[in-house]
């Protein structure tokens, strides 16, 4: 018999809408669920600012509707836990999903592991990513004010990202490779009548050129094979914005899933794989329209068809009813979360319901800490300091000082450094105000530093431990980036475990000449000891091998 206590009904692999839809509809039928996501419950519709075409719903948001979904799933009582999976053994009755965070335990796995955006190969593409070349609107339109842009696609996503970035561009033009957009009409009709877009159509890019920054870009016509340059001003630059669909997210599963030529995940029409027990929904499976509407219903599917099978193997296996613990809210250190929010007030920076999920936190800290700042005469000091005074408000375990002028040294201004209780500094610091998407980093800093702290694979930490040479990382931020936590909770995490280690998380709306300084388009980045840039997401493991290069 197994271990009740570790034995799931059903885990998900993947926190995107189909995860979420299938942990509903399963925890609802009283099933025992867990949702195992590695980055960012939501997935990638979290960083649509505005959803108008989902039934039922006359306008929302990506993360707005997906945390709804979160919750309902929740209030029935599903489980999540932010961890990557490393391994799957599907092929017994009792699957076993190996992960950073441990071993689990299932009868059925639902695989919702989504797609990545695609990166097309043209010349140039990688040599300017992060300074030029780009892939999340939301994440870095506000690096190209003022610039021409280029838009890579014809599809939904190139045609939303396109009208957006008309907040910041001068002009954007978007390269579709089709003679006609990829979307629904609808979509593409709503670029009518805006004067800074103009689009061009059976092109494609072939090479970028430039030295710290693009300065040229050449196009051909598919059909004429005609060529023709785009060149910037002197002393100006421009940006690339590629949205050329996504890669199904497959490459690591295990080689008994069977996959189609372009690597997306066969299943039947009650969404079942070639194993018996493995199902999977969303993005990641062969279908003619990957939308929100179509990931939920595949959820649904995959869950409704689950219910039979697990039925029938409690019979087979003579597993009783497994037990499931409802919760009434979200442990912070398992999510990001935006700071504000309706309950909150103007002279607020948490919400209500951030307070209360921060109380839990609190309760779970095993040393005091200390806050300390160093300030200057510009308002985002200001703001620092209300956001420090609000937060130490919400409990007596973390305390606040203020850092005298001479003490300042050559700090970036304003600081806040994360202490321990004697005042030896844990090596964390944030340059402005921690919130919007890094209110969670944030958190999960003073939880490492407070202990117990966040736990990662032993050879990983041996890694950190051993480095024996200063290293400084500076993290460059968008507090409107949804990639940023991963890089800054890591470099975070590497502080606490080396002496020999700081982190700083910036965010660069503040500091203009470090995006000028090093040249910065693109978040998150990472720059080790003020000389190597990193641009993109990147894990503890990660780190771990760039700093002891």
């Amino acid at each position: 018999m197994e271990d009740l206590r570790s034995l799931y009904d059903l885990i998900i692999v993947g926190g995107g809408p189909a995860g979420l839809s299938a942990a509903l509809y399963m925890a609802r039928a009283k099933y025992r669920v867990l949702v195992i996501e590695k980055e960012k419950l939501g997935g990638q519709i979290t960083i649509t600012a505005e959803i108008i075409n989902y039934p039922g719903v006359k306008k929302t948001s990506g993360k707005e509707l997906t945390d709804s979904m979160r919750m309902q799933a929740e209030s029935f009582g599903a489980e999540f836990l932010m961890a990557e999976v490393k391994e799957m053994e599907l092929e017994s009755d009792v699957k076993i999903i190996r992960t950073t965070k441990g071993d689990y335990k299932a009868l059925g796995v639902i695989l919702a592991v989504g797609a990545n955006p695609r990166n097309l190969g043209f010349e140039g593409e990688k040599e300017f990513q992060g300074r030029g070349v780009a892939y999340c609107a939301t994440c870095d339109g506000e690096f190209f004010t003022g610039m021409d842009v280029f838009v890579i696609g014809g599809g939904f996503a190139a045609v939303e990202e396109g009208i957006f970035l008309t907040r910041y561009a001068k002009s954007v033009t978007l390269i579709v490779r089709e003679e006609d957009f990829t979307c629904a009409k609808t979509v593409s009709d709503q670029l009518k009548g805006n004067d800074k877009i103009s689009t061009v159509f059976h092109t494609e890019v072939v090479e970028l050129k430039g030295d710290s920054k693009l300065k040229s870009a050449r196009f051909r016509d598919n059909i004429t094979g005609d060529e023709w340059i785009y060149e910037a001003k002197e002393n100006e630059s421009f940006g690339v914005f590629v949205f050329a669909g996504y890669v199904p997210n497959t490459h690591w599963l295990p080689k008994s899933v069977e996959l189609n030529a372009q690597g997306y995940i066969l299943t039947d029409a009650n969404q079942q794989t070639n194993i018996d027990g493995v199902f999977a929904a969303g993005d990641v499976c062969v279908k003619n329209l990957r939308q929100v509407v179509t990931a939920v219903s595949d959820g649904a599917i995959a869950a409704t068809s689950m219910e039979k099978y697990v039925s029938d193997l409690h019979a087979k296996l003579n597993i009783p009813e497994l037990e499931i613990t409802k919760k009434t809210s979200k442990q912070p250190e398992d999510e990001s979360n935006h700071n504000g929010g309706e309950d909150s007030t103007d002279d607020e920076f948490l919400s209500s319901e951030i307070k209360n999920q921060l109380r839990g936190v609190f309760e779970k800290f095993e040393k005091p800490i200390i806050l300390k700042t160093w300030l200057d005469d510009r308002k985002v000091s200001e703001e620092v300091r209300g956001f420090v005074e609000e937060f130490i408000s919400l409990t007596d375990k973390v305390t606040w000082t203020e850092g005298n002028e001479e003490e300042a040294g050559t700090r970036l201004l304003p600081t806040i450094e994360v202490c321990y209780a004697d005042g030896t500094s844990s090596g964390i610091q944030f340059h402005g105000v921690p919130g919007g998407h890094e209110i969670n980093s944030f958190i999960i800093a003073l939880y490492n530093v407070a202990g117990p702290g966040k736990e990662i694979e032993p050879d990983v930490e041996q890694k950190i431990k051993e480095v024996s040479k200063p290293v400084n990382l500076k993290i460059m931020v968008s507090l409107s980036c949804t990639m940023c936590p991963e890089l800054v909770m890591a470099a975070q995490k590497a502080a606490t475990l080396s002496d020999n280690i700081e982190a700083e998380m910036i965010d660069l709306m503040h500091y203009p000449e470090l995006k000028e300084k090093y040249q910065i388009m693109s978040v998150p980045c990472m720059i080790i000891n003020d000389k190597t840039v990193h641009f993109g997401k990147k894990g503890i493991s990660e780190i771990a091998t760039l700093i002891n290069q």
